[in-house]
This record gives C-alpha cells, sequence and structure tokens, in this order.
C-alpha cells in the first residue's frame, strides 16, 4: 500500500440483518459472530502497519433496544473482553475506550478496565471501544467543561481555540481519523466521531459486518489510498 492511514474508525453495522438472512430467531448470533469480525479487523489493521482503529462497539442509542438484546450484548462485550485477551497481548494491541463508561453494567466495567490495564504495554496499535457512545453527547460535555473553566476565569471565551475544545473531547489522546469505513451499505454517520471526522474520508461498503474481513479492510484501504486529501487546499498546491 502506498498510502496507510494512521487512524481508521469503523461504523460496524449489519449484524441484526445477518443474523435475519441466516435464519436466526434474534440478533443476537449476529452479535456473536460480529465479535470474531472484529478480531480479523484488529490483527488485520496491526499487520497493515494501521497505528490506531476505533470501532462504534454501542451508542448512546443502543440503550433503547429492547432489554434482553441489550444484556446479550453487554454479556458478549464481558466474554469477549476475557477471550480475546490473549489475541490482542499477541499482536500487541492496545485496548482503549471511550464514551459514557459509567452507564455500563459494574460487570463489564471491571472488565473493560482489567483488559485495558493488562494491554497498557503494547505499543503496536490502539484499538478503541467506542461504548455507550454518542457524538453530540461527547460534544456537549466539552462544552459543559469549557462553560465551567470560563465561568471559574480559567478561561476567556475570546481565547478558546479549536485544540481547546479538542482536548474536552473523550478522543483527546487520539489523532483524528483520516478513514472512515461503515458496513453494511448505509451511508451514514449516525453520531459518531462528528468533531473528529471533518476531514475524513469515507468507504461504504455493502457487506455485512459479520462477514468483514482482512480483504474488505484492504479494499477500504485502496479506496483511500486513490483519493486526494486536498484538505481545504487545490490539487496545483499539493502537487507544488
Amino acid at each position: 500500500m502506498k498510502q496507510i492511514p494512521q487512524h481508521v474508525a469503523i461504523i460496524m453495522d449489519g449484524n441484526g440483518r445477518w443474523a435475519k438472512k441466516q435464519g436466526f430467531a434474534t440478533r443476537v448470533r449476529g452479535h456473536e459472530i460480529g465479535v470474531e469480525a472484529l478480531r480479523r479487523a484488529a490483527t488485520g489493521a496491526a499487520e497493515l502497519g494501521i497505528r490506531y482503529l476505533t470501532v462504534y462497539a454501542f451508542s448512546e442509542e443502543n440503550w433503547q433496544r429492547p432489554k434482553a438484546e441489550v444484556d446479550a450484548l453487554m454479556n458478549i462485550l464481558m466474554t469477549s473482553l476475557s477471550k480475546e485477551l490473549p489475541v490482542l497481548q499477541e499482536n500487541g494491541i492496545r485496548l482503549h475506550a471511550i464514551g459514557n463508561l459509567d452507564a455500563l453494567p459494574s460487570k463489564a466495567r471491571r472488565q473493560l478496565d482489567a483488559t485495558r490495564k493488562a494491554t497498557a504495554g503494547n505499543e503496536r496499535m490502539v484499538l478503541t471501544l467506542a461504548l455507550s457512545y454518542g457524538s453530540r453527547q461527547e460534544i456537549l460535555g466539552a462544552v459543559q467543561q469549557i462553560a465551567r473553566q470560563a465561568a471559574n476565569g480559567e478561561l476567556q471565551p475570546e481565547a478558546l481555540t479549536e485544540a481547546d475544545i479538542a482536548q474536552a473531547l473523550w478522543t483527546h489522546d487520539l489523532p483524528d481519523p483520516e478513514l472512515v469505513i461503515r458496513t453494511s451499505g448505509e451511508q451514514r454517520i449516525s453520531n459518531f466521531l462528528l468533531w473528529q471526522i471533518s476531514y475524513a474520508e469515507f468507504v461504504f461498503l455493502p457487506v455485512l459486518w459479520p462477514d468483514f474481513s482482512k480483504e474488505d479492510l484492504v479494499e477500504a484501504l485502496e479506496q483511500y489510498a486513490g483519493r486526494e486529501r486536498r484538505l481545504g487546499k487545490t490539487s496545483e498546491q499539493l502537487t507544488a
């Protein structure tokens, strides 16, 4: 690959449709197989030299789903965090998480914290799970934090910069994604990293998430490599 993005973000979509297509009675089996797809994506990304991979695992809005499905998702999260630890260690992947993590069940939060701690020394790639995440909620929290600083006299509104806002976001220790991939053929952002993806390239793939493979990741990267990232400049300026 001539051009590998430093940070790739993925909206993992299509678990429920995959389960229905396969004839399962509930969507849960799709979420279970989706974990295998995430393993393929994470190890593939690390092998390809991607430094940061952020995946939309559970949105703030997903709490509105039927309780049985939410409970199943939390159980899958706990089981996967423990089961996949050897894979993370073997591939040098450090686990990170963003979102309203306090909303997670206590058992899931403890397992998440334990896995993050166990992989803290890994440096090949950072895998970030967006859990109980909503970008509008993230931005609202940042604005509230900045407003408190201004009210306390710690920050003058006229001196506020983009860097100040970025520092107040959950992703303050991550670079902005250069590439966003969404599976299942849907073409929308779904309240994901609204601030951070201002200049990201988008690739929409028809594959349902449980079927996502390293080859699909390579296809998305090839599309990205064929884009001209002008970032507001002209092609002539880039050439010069």
